[in-house]
């Protein structure tokens, strides 16, 4: 059985201050490509038990999108640990925090999901 791979880039423009200023992304087994304004990948070191972070974010991003990108990962990672795990308790507590937090920074209002 052959394994299918791809390979997933980041091209990162970055101005005179090392700052990002355009982020660009690819994956060799999608036609799809784009720019995007925020990337955050983590990798899991499993000799080192140990989660190892790249955050990046132009110098364009605006803090209302930033938030809102906030938002949609934490949305995001409580379906990805129950999907993993089968925790759906501690999943709904995760996806309630986010709840919580987008009303908080005034992306939700009270009652709306």
């Amino acid at each position: 059985m052959s394994e299918k791979s791809t390979t997933i880039k980041f091209n990162v423009s970055l101005d005179d201050n090392q700052v990002p200023d355009k982020i660009n992304w690819e994956a060799s087994d999608n036609s799809e490509t784009g720019d995007c304004d925020a990337a955050f990948l983590t990798i899991w070191d499993q000799k080192e038990k140990n989660t190892l972070r790249i955050d990046l974010w132009t110098k364009d991003m605006m803090i209302d999108d930033m938030q809102i990108f906030f938002h949609q990962m934490m949305l995001s990672m409580s379906d990805t640990y129950k999907r993993a795990t089968g925790d759906e308790k501690l999943s709904k507590e995760m996806k309630e925090f986010a709840f919580h937090m987008g009303q908080s920074m005034g992306i939700l209002r009270k009652g709306e999901d």
